[in-house]
């Protein structure tokens, strides 16, 4: 018989989040795959638990290596515990290469639910939470960051990013020439530790907040796309977006036809107001 594949959730911030069921898999288990062993002590230590099996890493560095390993263990009958730093594994985390793998071979694969920094800054946010999307983090080349959030300037579901501190301004400001000053988001910080702060507000407004530095781990939470008929659309908006295409690298007829796609306007009305746009300037 095959083993069991176990995808167990950690503390995103406060220990006490634990989820019970933890403790029970890390004993349990006869191999305990870490994204950073020492940290899986510390956790192991908090919660007054010794790990009963074997302890080896798996990050994003050997994870390729290491997946056909631990499938073999699978395969072996053995009992295979995932944990990653914080959060669920496979959700920005390590997780989804092993799991593709162990179900390609029948291995039954189960979790232990835990805490989401995901669910939790949605929660959190006031935004609205009936249909959201997971983005996870963005591309750290401007063009490249610019060519995904246009990708996203219609989806009308609240959407969800993770992104490093030292990134956080230079994506909001981004965040604000794409989707609009005004588009309400939160910036949630640290969540469930010591310093949690949720910071509410319009993309440019939170973009001039982060410009001072920023810490800790961050989830970014952004409004959806307002639902507005091809006429609600004005020049200026038509504008923008094609000269947001531009700088991204785009050429001006692909920018200009692409927006009139999406705006459900006539290809004649954007170029029209780009070039009223270029004489007023």
């Amino acid at each position: 018989m095959t083993g069991t594949l176990v995808l167990a959730g950690t503390p995103i911030g406060d220990v006490q989040d634990a989820p019970p069921r933890l403790a029970a898999e890390l004993a349990g288990a006869d191999v305990v795959a870490a994204e950073d062993t020492r940290r899986l002590r510390r956790l192991a230590q908090a919660l007054d638990v010794t790990p009963g099996g074997r302890i080896v890493s798996y990050f994003e560095g050997n994870e390729s290596a290491r997946t056909p390993e631990l499938v073999e263990e699978l395969l072996g009958g053995a009992r295979v515990l995932l944990v990653t730093d914080a959060g669920m594994p496979s959700v920005s985390d390590p997780g989804y290469r092993l799991v593709a793998a162990a179900v390609e071979k029948g291995v039954r694969v189960t979790a232990v639910p835990g805490p989401s920094a995901v669910l939790t800054a949605l929660a959190l946010s006031g935004l609205p939470v009936d249909r959201f999307c997971f983005e996870g983090f963005l591309p750290r080349k401007a063009g490249e960051r610019l060519t995904r959030l246009r990708e996203a300037a219609a989806e009308r579901r609240t959407l969800v990013y993770f992104e490093a501190p030292h990134r956080l301004d230079d994506t909001l400001a981004a965040m604000a020439e794409v989707f609009g000053a005004d588009r309400r988001a939160a910036v949630c910080r640290e969540l469930t530790k010591t310093y949690e702060e949720v910071r509410r507000g319009g993309l440019a407004e939170l973009a001039a907040w982060a410009a001072d530095g920023v810490r800790g781990e961050i989830t970014v939470v952004v409004e959806g796309a307002p639902e507005k008929g091809p006429e609600e659309i004005g020049a200026d908006e038509l504008v923008r977006r094609v000269r947001v295409r531009e700088e991204a690298g785009e050429r001006r007829k692909e920018a200009i036809a692409a927006v009139a796609a999406e705006a459900g306007v006539p290809k004649r009305e954007v170029f029209d107001a780009v070039v009223a746009a270029k004489h007023a300037g």
